[in-house]
């Protein structure tokens, strides 16, 4: 495993990556925790964390640098998830058929399928092409042949990833649930849209 120090500098590099500005993962974590409540944004945040499960053993087979190396695979992945997105926020736009989801957007419906929440986490970072290629930039700079089987220091330093991004979407998710739930119980400010 590697030192201390470089473990420490790993850290800095990830978090410095993880809290650069909102990316889909956490736009679609705001979202949830605004229109849906905290359930649903923690739900979407665990989501795209174990997205991990999938993306970590691509690094370690060598099958994320085809991604990287290749501008059509790269596009390609670019706009499946673009067009994932624009999906998602036609869907938040047109009006349902059900009417227990009628309600306002900031109106918390207790309702959330959480199962679909984390699908929907979970598919917008893997088709989020800037995380598989930072794994693929920064998780190898800290592997130390010397120091032990490199696939299991990317299996470490891969989770340790994760478990940052589920500290900074968590965190996320419960200060826009908390947004949310406030301008719920505050709805007549919103008079003015």
């Amino acid at each position: 495993m590697p030192d201390f120090a470089t473990y420490l500098a790993f850290l800095a590099a990830v978090l410095a990556y993880q809290l650069s500005g909102p990316g889909p993962d956490m736009l679609l974590v705001m979202s949830r925790g605004v229109g849906q409540g905290r359930r649903a944004a923690l739900s979407t945040a665990l989501g795209c964390v174990a997205a991990g499960v999938i993306q970590i053993p691509l690094l370690a087979l060598g099958l994320a640098s085809l991604v990287a190396s290749s501008p059509v695979a790269y596009e390609v992945l670019r706009w499946a998830g673009a067009a994932y997105l624009i999906c998602l926020g036609v869907g938040l736009l047109l009006p349902r058929r059900n009417a227990a989801h009628v309600e306002s957007v900031v109106d918390p419906t207790p309702g959330v399928a959480w199962g679909s929440a984390f699908r929907q986490g979970m598919v917008c970072n893997l088709t989020n092409p800037t995380v598989l290629t930072f794994m693929l930039a920064i998780l190898p700079q800290f592997v130390d042949p010397s120091s032990g089987p490199a696939g299991l220091q990317l299996l470490v330093l891969g989770a340790t990833m994760k478990g940052t991004g589920l500290l900074t979407l968590g965190s996320v998710a419960l200060a826009s649930g908390a947004v949310g739930g406030w301008l719920s119980r505050h709805s007549r400010l919103l008079g003015w849209q």
